[in-house]
């Protein structure tokens, strides 16, 4: 590899989310914040939405056929 035409990495930095929790990894930053992490995002806690698209692509289906005929 060439010398000095890389970034600098660090091997621990801290990452601190919107929700205060803060973990370590390597990055070639020296800080970072973010919005969500998987201590908050709804997915990994469980607090997900699931949204019941089934019921829309068959009232779609529906409408379409009324108007062929």
């Amino acid at each position: 590899m060439k010398k000095n035409i890389h970034p600098k990495y660090y091997s621990k930095i801290k990452v601190r989310c919107g929700c205060g929790a803060q973990f370590k990894v390597g990055s070639t930053k020296e800080y970072l914040e973010t919005e969500i992490c998987s201590q908050c995002h709804p997915f990994y806690t469980g607090k997900e939405k699931l949204i019941d698209v089934a019921g829309r692509i068959e009232k779609f289906k529906r409408k379409l056929e009324k108007k062929k005929k």
